[in-house]
């Protein structure tokens, strides 16, 4: 019988196998055909650009997983993005992947690439595009090209870059056809590899089609017409690898911005190991656990200052440093705990005291220009009349609004539920985080499974009811587990990242890593704006 609660190391192995598969891509046949045309991949792209034992926090590694499966599957949306350091210089690297579809852009593909340039244009660092894409792909043109947050949004975005001051760089390392043309050429600097770099308005067979005329790829769009003739880009190189070290020296020239000023010390080690807290942490969501023991792996020297630690319980509020950097800390607390009163309030679940004391906490960190990390694990704010005669809407407005008005950057982490409200109020997606992340061990949908479940077969039946139709005890436990099936692959969270919900699914143990990158990167972007919280009742 298939186990229905896997074990944590069960769904970290799953982890790396997925892991594993998304990176070859195409397939090794698909990776052998870029080799035998002289042509790294652009993994190996990426790998060869970045400095040596450097970190890189790839980005949307499971974009599109599951999805386009029709039209053979799209690996992670066929682009390989993230963060990574070239000659010393954080930046953000955009990779086509020219194993999968030759590097065409599906609709994922403009969402991931268009998140790409959301996190260099809010951190302000330097972005790399490493273009090798046939174009847009045309089956599903309609869903690609003409909407606000469709193809050409990224050219919009190069421009408003360039106004920025942002340094964008590209390296047209294979095709770049029709619209993609413009990417490489709105950037500041533009190098092509010969033989195997092109970039045209039309192809050689549109060009046919169109005007009549016979001519071939590298006559059109060469490195020597472009770099001789033209002047549409500014170097030729002899291989990929001649290429991406003119970047990396292109980069060691790059001047320093003003930075935001976070405060940062000489990181220690976590206060537990990876191990013990993998142990502490249940892969099953409805176990408690104290989430304590949690932030002591992921903080320096397992040290957090609590703010109000004995008030709104089942929110832990406070102030740690991750990898040497001052953090403030808003986490769901999951065990059951007692107030001053002696009441007994569920973990997981967000109380009036609780949302209160994080929405006070919040404009802390805003004056003290300390960013935020939320580490999500809610089943929502508390319902009920007692909470409703309470304030609990009044109080988690005042929360949400405090949260969506940081000025200070937000990185969140969903370590379990992620469910309604409490999603939003512990800073979802829609809240403008610099970095979301899952573990695997998280869920994330309005309501839980079970709940869920339960409701739609309610909907299900009465419907059926308003047909004349009555269905037995069998067929409706038959129904019920079609829908919970449905329903808990929605809650994946390789569902969520697939569609970029979250920026990827990690090792808890990868958690440091991802939160101290993440705040690297914001300290590149000059804080200009001051915290106003706007209309809120106290």
């Amino acid at each position: 019988m298939e186990k229905t609660n896997p074990t944590l190391q069960e769904l970290l192995d799953q982890l790396k196998q997925k892991t594993i598969e998304v990176s070859l891509g195409g397939g090794q046949v698909r990776i052998d055909s870029e080799h035998e045309k002289g042509k790294l991949t652009a993994r190996e792209r990426v790998n060869y650009l970045i400095d040596k034992d450097s970190r890189f926090l790839e980005i949307g590694t499971f974009a599109a997983d599951g999805l386009y499966e029709e039209e053979g599957g799209c690996p992670s949306a066929g682009v390989v993005t993230g963060l990574g350091y070239v000659s010393g210089r954080m930046c953000v690297i955009v990779a086509n992947d020219a194993t999968v579809k030759a590097g065409a852009w599906f609709p994922m593909t403009a969402k991931k690439n268009l998140r790409a340039q959301e996190i260099a244009m809010e951190n302000h660092l330097p972005i790399i595009y490493l273009v090798d894409s046939a174009g847009v792909y045309l089956p599903m043109q309609n869903e690609i090209f003409p909407d606000k947050e469709h193809f050409g949004r990224q050219f919009r975005n190069n421009a408003k870059m360039s106004a920025m001051g942002i340094v964008q760089v590209a390296a047209i390392m294979g095709s770049c056809v029709a619209g993609g043309a413009y990417l490489p050429i709105m950037s500041d600097e533009a190098l092509i590899v010969d033989k195997t770099g092109s970039i045209f308005l039309a192809g050689s067979f549109l060009v046919k089609a169109a005007i009549g005329e016979n001519v071939d790829n590298e006559t059109l769009g060469g490195a020597t017409t472009h770099c001789e003739i033209s002047g549409v880009t500014d170097n030729k190189f002899d291989s990929d690898q001649d290429c991406l070290d003119a970047i990396r020296r292109i980069f060691s020239t790059l001047g320093e911005n003003p930075k935001a000023g976070f405060d940062r010390i000489e990181k220690k080690e976590s206060g537990i190991s990876g191990d013990r807290m993998l142990e502490i942490f249940p892969a099953e969501r409805v176990k408690p656990y104290d989430m304590l023991e949690v932030i002591a792996g992921l903080v320096d020297g397992g040290e957090l200052d609590e703010y109000k630690k004995d008030y709104g319980k089942t929110l832990i509020c406070g102030t740690a440093r991750i990898e040497g950097w001052a953090v403030g800390i808003i986490a769901n607390q999951r065990k059951i705990v007692k107030t001053a009163k002696g009441e007994m309030q569920m973990g997981g679940v967000i109380y009036s005291d609780s949302a209160d004391k994080a929405a006070r906490f919040i404009m802390n960190c805003n004056q003290r220009k300390i960013p935020l990390v939320f580490l999500q694990d809610v089943s929502g704010f508390m319902v009920g009349s007692k909470a409703e005669h309470g304030g609990i809407i009044k109080d988690g407005a005042k929360m949400v609004n405090a949260m969506a008005n940081s000025v200070v950057p937000k990185f969140t982490i969903i370590l379990g539920n992620s469910y309604g409200a409490g999603n939003y109020a512990m800073c979802g997606k829609s809240y403008d985080p610099r970095l979301i992340f899952s573990w695997p061990t998280a869920q994330m949908a309005v309501m839980s499974g079970a709940s869920a479940a339960k409701t739609l077969l309610q909907i299900k039946v009465a419907s059926l009811k308003k047909t004349g139709k009555v269905i037995s005890p069998e067929e409706e436990s038959q129904l019920l587990e079609e829908i919970t099936t449905k329903y808990n692959e929605e809650l994946s969270p390789y569902y969520a990242a697939a569609r970029l919900w979250v920026d990827g699914v990690i090792d808890p143990q990868d958690t440091r890593k991802a939160i101290s990158m993440g705040i690297e990167a914001a300290n590149h972007a000059e804080i200009t704006e001051r915290f106003n919280v706007g209309v809120i009742q106290t």
